[in-house]
C-alpha cells in the first residue's frame, strides 16, 4: 500500500514535471519561450491546465459504444500504472518483489493494447479506429524486438526478478551469493574484481558489450511502444486530427496522456534496471578512493534507500529527456517504413543478439 500511495503521487507530479519539461524543451529547439505567463517562468501552466480539464465536460459522443467508450482510458491507465508495482526503487522498497518480475512487467503492460482497440472502436469513430489499428499493428510489431532484448538479460542473468539483476550490477553483489564473486561476465574475463570496483564498470551495458546494441535495440522500440516520434502515427494530427483518442475530452482525456507519458516512464525504469545499473551509482572505486561505496549507501539503510531513489530516479529521467528530444529533433516515419524497420532490421538484429548472448553465458560461465 506504501508503495502504491507513492507512485501513485509520484505518477502524478511527474506527469506535471514532464509536460512541464516537454514544453521548455521544445521551445528551446524551436527557439522560442514556452509557457511564461502563469508563474515564474510559466512554472504553474501545468496547474491551471490541470484545473481546466478537470473543470471540462465529459463528452460521449451519440453513436459511440458507451460500453466499450466509458472504460477503455480506465483500462489503458491501469495496465500502465501495474508495471510501476514490481519496479525497485531502490535496495528494499518496490511494490511486490516477484520472482517472475519482467515476465509480469512485460505481460501486464501488453494490456494497454486492448484498451487502445477499445478507444478507438468504441468511439466509432474512423480517424479514431484508423488510429487505434496502427497503433495496435505498431506496439505488436515492436514488442517482438524489445521482447527479445529483455531475453538477452534474462539469458546472462540467469534471473527474472529486476531487484536480483539490479544487485549484480553493483558492488552488493557479494551480499546476496558470497561465491558469486566472479559471477559478473564480461569483465570478469579481463580478471577485473568487478564487486570491489562496482560503478559504471559493472552496469550490463558495459561488462557484456554486447548489450549496448541490445540497449540500442531496446531504446528505440521502446519509442514505437509509448507511440513517441518518430513512431507517432497512430496519433498524427495531419491525417487522423487527433488519433484514437479524438472523441474524448474532460476526465477520460486526461488518463490517455497520464498513460503516454506514463508508458515513458516505465520503458526508461526498465531500461534502468537492464542495462544501466538499476539503483546502483555510476561511480567506481578507485583505489583507497571509496567512491561507489559512499555514493550508493548500504543496501536496507536511510542512506542507501536515499542514494538508490535518487540514482534511479536521475537516469529514467535522463532517458525520458532524450525521448523528449528525439520528438521534437526528428520527422515522422510513414507506416511502411516503421513496419519495415521492424521485422526487416530490429527483430532480425535481436534474434542475433540472442544467439550471441547464449554463446557469451556458454564462453563466461
Amino acid at each position: 500500500m506504501i508503495a502504491f500511495l507513492f507512485f501513485l503521487v509520484f505518477f502524478l507530479v511527474y506527469a506535471l514535471i514532464a509536460v512541464y519539461g516537454e514544453r521548455k524543451i521544445s521551445a528551446f529547439i524551436q527557439d522560442r519561450y514556452g509557457p511564461m505567463e502563469v508563474g515564474y517562468y510559466g512554472i504553474l501552466q501545468m496547474i491551471a491546465d490541470l484545473l481546466k480539464i478537470i473543470q471540462k465536460e465529459d463528452i460521449i459522443p451519440f453513436a459511440a459504444d458507451k460500453r466499450i467508450f466509458k472504460p477503455a482510458p480506465i483500462i489503458v491507465f491501469t495496465a500502465i500504472f501495474a508495471g510501476f508495482a514490481i519496479i525497485p526503487l531502490t535496495s528494499d522498497f518496490m511494490g511486490s518483489e516477484v520472482e517472475a518480475g519482467i515476465f509480469y512487467l512485460l505481460a501486464i503492460v501488453s494490456l494497454d493494447v486492448l484498451g487502445i482497440l477499445m478507444v478507438g472502436w468504441g468511439s466509432n469513430n474512423k480517424y479514431a479506429l484508423f488510429g487505434a489499428m496502427r497503433a495496435v499493428a505498431q506496439i505488436v510489431s515492436y514488442e517482438i524486438p524489445l521482447g527479445l532484448t529483455v531475453v538477452c538479460v534474462v539469458m546472462i542473468s540467469q534471473t527474472l526478478s529486476l531487484q536480483e539483476i539490479t544487485y549484480q550490477q553493483g558492488i552488493w553483489w557479494n551480499t546476496i551469493d558470497p561465491d558469486a564473486q566472479n559471477y559478473l561476465f564480461g569483465i570478469k574475463a579481463l580478471g577485473i574484481e568487478t564487486t570491489a570496483i562496482g560503478g559504471i564498470l559493472t552496469w550490463n551495458i558495459f561488462r557484456v558489450p554486447l548489450f549496448l546494441l541490445a540497449f540500442v535495440i531496446f531504446f528505440i522500440a521502446s519509442l514505437a511502444e509509448s507511440n513517441r516520434t518518430p513512431f507517432d502515427i497512430p496519433i498524427a494530427e495531419s491525417e487522423l486530427v487527433g488519433g484514437f483518442h479524438t472523441e474524448y475530452s474532460g476526465f477520460r482525456w486526461s488518463l490517455i496522456m497520464l498513460s503516454e507519458y506514463g508508458i515513458m516512464l516505465l520503458v526508461s525504469f526498465l531500461a534502468v534496471v537492464l542495462f544501466l545499473g538499476g539503483w546502483n551509482t555510476p561511480f567506481p572505486n578507485i583505489g583507497s578512493v571509496e567512491l561507489a561505496t559512499w555514493t550508493s549507501g548500504t543496501p536496507g539503510t536511510f542512506t542507501g534507500h536515499l542514494w538508490g531513489a535518487f540514482w534511479m530516479i536521475s537516469k529514467a529521467f535522463t532517458l525520458v529527456f532524450i525521448q523528449i528530444w528525439i520528438r521534437w529533433t526528428f520527422p515522422r516515419l510513414r507506416l511502411d517504413q516503421l513496419m519495415n524497420l521492424s521485422w526487416k532490421y530490429l527483430t532480425p538484429a535481436a534474434i542475433i543478439l540472442v544467439l550471441l548472448s547464449a554463446l557469451w553465458r556458454m564462453l563466461m560461465i
